[in-house]
């Protein structure tokens, strides 16, 4: 509010033609200004790999780790039946949809929904749907995070640790 009015007229000007050119993705739901994303139009990317997360912004997240090569599908949300979230509301049926039209098979699915309540149910759920694809299913790995010390660490995430640890 200390810029000036045509300063804010400006940003007011660029957030409506953000809205007007920025949509899903109409293959995994990604945002984009085309009507298929840059992740999804790139040839160089592991089609066959499907990293489901629930949000569009996670895709930024999962990117700037720089270590997943494969494409993305956005499910729009997670299953909160309290607040009448169900499968039909999310982007699920294109996924199944994507799965079976591939024109590289999907070999494997990421489920890289949080580690909430709601994010467990949906894996659960989507789990059980991907099963008759005789699709790889995963899941993102939880646990400690680098640099913490397990003094500061909840019960929670060193119970998930402990039960997804691997061999040295």
């Amino acid at each position: 509010m200390k810029g000036s009015k045509d300063e804010v007229r400006r940003l007011s000007r660029a957030l409506v033609d953000l809205a007007d050119r920025i949509r899903p993705c109409g293959v995994c739901g990604n945002f984009s200004e085309d009507d298929v994303c840059g992740i999804c139009a790139n040839p160089k990317r592991d089609h066959t790999l499907v990293c489901v997360v629930e949000e569009a912004f996670e895709v930024g997240a999962i990117e700037r780790a720089g270590h997943f090569g494969g494409v993305f599908h956005v499910l729009g949300g997670r299953l909160s039946p309290l607040d009448g979230i169900g499968p039909e509301e999310l982007n699920i049926a294109s996924l199944l949809q994507r799965i079976t039209d591939a024109a590289d098979p999907v070999r494997e699915v990421i489920v890289a929904t949080n580690a909430s309540v709601e994010g467990e149910a949906t894996a659960v759920y989507l789990e059980q749907r991907l099963r008759p694809f005789e699709v790889r299913i995963t899941r993102l790995a939880r646990g400690i995070p680098v640099g913490s010390d397990l003094e500061y660490v909840d019960g929670t995430t060193i119970a998930e640790a402990i039960s997804g640890r691997r061999e040295m």
